[in-house]
């Protein structure tokens, strides 16, 4: 038996024609129905968030919109395969029933796998994650960036990027979910007067609600818990900021500037590490000098 080139080149050329343009048209149509698919579902969940003035609706409707377009894509991409596959005169009967098989075989040994993307699910289910967040889960935080039905990328202060599959995420703190709060400690020292401390505090508050670039992110007055604790050297007062989602550390951080500020200016000490040694002190405030200091003064007397 001899191989003819011509009748192969003649074979070959009426299959491009028939059966290549097909495989061709049928990917371009894959990728022409992708493309919009993903603009479609893109605009209807840009839709849906028309006219609301909301970031937690924002970022919930990105990281559903995201999720929905690698859905379609992902079916998109296996119907154009088993066309591809039907040109090429496969029967995919036979392998549509032995995927079953396969797929029932695969998820016995891929546990780990299928237990991310179910949890994937609940998590996106729920709300517990949404793009834009910042939170703390299996032993990393940080923000958010992407958020898939196997894996959550997040990314830390240090701009270390964590790649944590969903099946490992068992408690999940957000921080930015609705809204934040930043709860601080104030420490003053015992001789000072804990409600002009209380007082001076609202005011900075009020003052910070009136500033035009933090005002807007502080949804609430400023809430005084009271004094939490005695520490060894400081009176510490705990209060608290709601603000908006995110903003919690930029306002904190304005908060303890502006602070810092009017206690100096006040004269309210804030205690450092330092002891202080003295030998009593009498019910009139007046104390007898110390020992050694008494000592050194009738040296050098």
């Amino acid at each position: 038996m001899t191989f003819d080139f011509a009748t192969y080149l003649e074979n070959a050329g009426r299959w491009l024609l028939t059966s290549g343009l097909q495989i061709l048209l049928i990917v371009v149509i894959a990728l022409i129905v992708m493309r919009i698919l993903r603009s479609i579902v893109q605009r209807s969940f840009a839709a849906m968030g028309r006219g609301r003035d909301d970031a937690e609706f924002a970022k919930r409707t990105d990281t559903l919109a995201s999720i929905v377009v690698q859905a379609v894509s992902v079916v998109v991409l296996v119907l154009a395969a088993m066309m591809v596959l039907k040109e090429f005169g496969i029967d995919i009967g036979p392998i549509l029933a032995g995927a079953g098989v396969l797929g029932l075989a695969v998820g016995f040994g891929a546990q780990s796998l299928v237990q991310d993307v179910i949890s994937g699910f609940f998590i996106l289910l729920d709300d517990q994650i949404r793009k834009g967040d910042v939170v703390q889960f299996a032993g990393q935080g940080g923000f958010v960036e992407r958020v898939t039905l196997r894996m959550t990328v997040i990314r830390d202060l240090a701009g270390n990027v964590h790649y944590v599959r969903n099946g490992q995420i068992d408690v999940v703190t957000n921080m930015t979910k609705d809204f934040s709060m930043y709860v601080f400690d104030v420490g003053v020292a015992y001789r000072e007067d804990t409600d002009e401390v209380v007082g001076i505090l609202r005011e900075l508050s009020d003052e910070l609600r009136q500033d035009e670039k933090l005002g807007a992110d502080i949804l609430d007055d400023i809430e005084i818990l009271g004094v939490d604790q005695f520490a060894d050297s400081a009176v510490i007062i705990k209060a608290r900021l709601k603000t908006r989602p995110i903003r919690q550390w930029a306002v904190g951080r304005e908060f303890n500037r502006r602070m810092k500020k009017a206690f100096d200016a006040r004269g309210i000490e804030i205690p450092f590490p330092h002891v202080t040694v003295y030998a009593g002190e009498g019910k009139d405030g007046s104390a007898p000098a110390h020992p050694l200091k008494q000592q050194a003064a009738e040296a050098s007397g």
